[in-house]
């Protein structure tokens, strides 16, 4: 790893809403050595609400992603408070606004970043979870000649009309707050994070976790501790306006929503090449079995391998639990075979 993360500027950078910001801000991090061909790079982007430092935790020798065999990049997703966020930059808004991301404006910045940067101009892999597996499907769509290979892990191309609910949830939580005056935030959402942080935990852990309870294991000594210690005060970390910002992209994920495809969804997922490996959680409730099986099946070289987990959405982010974390790891050295 490097010493610190870096920072890829991008000057009058026009993102897909229609505004052109003076400048973009890309930080990213990198692990392992890049070779001299430039053929072992592994593109690993953030998930809602993460930073690198919060997802690096699957780099190393004997974990998913092998520092010692690979040079792993991942950029921070814009609006995640790293990059370019509303809140370090004042040219950024919301969609009150008429300002929003979008992961066409990530996968953009982020190719240029790699070009630029590294002279990369071919992907050994593209792995994400979450909102990090929809920039994958996004890469390996927009550059068909340049990935080999997708791990996309509890994500879809396409956001659902169903995942859309549960965002809008979320992001009618954060803005009752009494501090919201329809366009920012006045204060901090007292009333907001809470409400925000359990609709969240209802829906990223499915209902044989709660009924098992593994989260006591970890020191919590309730189900209201787990709530309040382990999810509200994670979120309390991050500013309400890039929790909105990243919902905000989100809710406009579709691979075909894009000048490339002009709307054109199916078409987007039949130009992946790339060996993909469609990974979904068993009891995720809102990137669903059923959603990620009809996409792979849309995809010429796919596979399709659940995570056979009661841990929900978090079974493909398994920090706390090995097991899932072993056959995610299987599947990821198998796909690398490939």
């Amino acid at each position: 790893m490097t010493s610190d993360a870096q920072t890829f500027v991008i000057p009058d950078f026009e993102l897909q809403c229609g505004v052109t910001l003076p400048e973009v801000r890309l930080v990213y991090q990198t692990y392992g050595e890049l070779s001299r061909d430039r053929r072992n790079v592994i593109l690993y982007p953030t998930s809602y609400g993460a930073q690198h430092h919060d997802i690096d935790w699957l780099i190393g020798r004997d974990r998913i992603l092998d520092p010692t065999r690979y040079f792993i990049v991942i950029p921070n997703q814009l609006g995640n408070g790293l990059s370019t966020s509303p809140s370090n930059d004042e040219h950024c808004g919301l969609a009150e606004d008429g300002f929003w991301f979008t992961h066409y404006d990530n996968i953009r910045a982020q190719e240029q970043m790699l070009r630029e940067v590294f002279g990369i101009d071919r992907l050994a892999l593209v792995y994400g979870w979450s909102m990090g597996a929809q920039q994958a499907y996004y890469w390996g769509s927009h550059y068909p000649d340049r990935v080999e290979r997708i791990a996309a892990l509890c994500g879809t191309a396409k956001t659902t009309d169903h995942n859309k609910i549960f965002l809008w949830s979320l992001r009618s939580a954060l803005t009752a707050d009494p501090a919201w005056n329809g366009h920012r935030f006045t204060a901090i959402p007292d009333r907001g994070y809470p409400a925000y942080a359990r609709i969240y935990a209802s829906w990223a852990a499915s209902q044989a976790y709660y009924r098992e309870q593994p989260y006591l294991q970890f020191g919590y000594e309730s189900l209201e501790d787990y709530l309040l210690r382990g999810w509200e005060a994670n979120y309390r970390k991050r500013d309400p306006h890039n929790l909105i910002a990243m919902i905000d992209t989100w809710l406009r994920c579709d691979v075909g929503n894009t000048p490339t495809f002009q709307g054109d969804y199916a078409k987007a997922l039949s130009t992946i090449q790339a060996h993909t490996l469609v990974m979904p959680a068993t009891t995720d409730l809102y990137f669903t079995p059923d959603d990620c099986a009809a996409e792979a099946q849309m995809i010429a070289r796919a596979t399709y391998t659940p995570i056979p987990s009661i841990w929900g959405h978090r079974a493909g982010h398994p920090y706390q639990n090995p097991e899932d974390e072993a056959f995610i790891r299987q599947a990821v050295t198998t796909l690398l075979q490939a």
